[in-house]
């Protein structure tokens, strides 16, 4: 029997190290686009320091996560954005059988964080409305949506407070559909994704909420996606 390709040896490799439900529960948990040390881990994965450190090695090996030293810690994060679709995806998947209204909190299907990008029915919301508007652009493939900003769509978001051609010039993707898991719709994720929540939070319309991923919308915020984006009932 001939020796499997290299490119089947990584994939084995990635999802291996996502099929345990501690180290799961470590990705999800870096979700929200913040870094933690190994102890902040070790205490949501319910296992003691030697284990965790096992866990974060594998993780960091099959590149879903980073780290870096500040001081005399170690913080870790996600991989980038790209590790996050995977996980919204996967979080779709698993619960594709089952009714979505009963296994998410309430809490999380309104907004959260997705990485650096909003998820929850907001973040499907702005999505959906900045295609209705004309401002997005949208290519569908075989891998998914893909989006352009049109030149109305441009300055408008100019406009609101976004800086288009910083969120270009970054080296990853610029704008693609994230599929939601709450959803099942796609909310805007890459550069621009995260160029939108940074605006929002900046303007307080969305708030975080403590030790979670999920974004709470302010008084403001109504008013202004309603006004701005035409987004109601949220």
């Amino acid at each position: 029997m001939s020796a499997a390709p290299e490119s089947d040896v990584a994939f084995a490799a990635t999802a291996a190290a996502m099929g345990d439900p501690t180290r799961a529960r470590i990705l999800l948990s870096l979700m929200d686009g913040r870094a933690r040390t190994g102890t902040e881990l070790a205490a949501l994965g319910d296992v003691g320091a030697s284990t965790i450190s096992a866990h974060l090695h594998r993780l960091e090996q099959a590149r879903l996560i980073a780290v870096r030293r500040q001081g005399r810690y170690r913080y870790y994060s996600l991989g980038g954005g790209q590790v996050a679709a995977i996980l919204e995806r996967l979080s779709a998947f698993t619960h594709s059988s089952k009714p979505v209204t009963r296994n998410a909190p309430a809490h999380l299907r309104v907004a959260r964080t997705c990485y650096d990008h909003i998820a929850g029915a907001v973040g499907v919301a702005v999505r959906e409305r900045l295609v209705a508007l004309g401002w997005l652009t949208v290519r569908v493939a075989a891998e998914g949506e893909t989006y352009d900003i049109s030149p109305s769509g441009t300055d408008a978001l100019v406009d609101l407070g976004i800086d288009v051609e910083a969120a270009r010039c970054q080296r990853r993707r610029f704008a693609f559909g994230c599929l939601d898991w709450t959803e099942r719709r796609f909310h805007l994720g890459g550069a621009l994704g995260a160029a939108v929540l940074a605006l929002v939070l900046r303007k307080k319309w969305l708030v975080p909420q403590l030790d979670s991923r999920a974004l709470r919308i302010t008084g403001l915020g109504r008013h202004e996606l309603a006004a701005r984006l035409g987004i109601s009932g949220l």
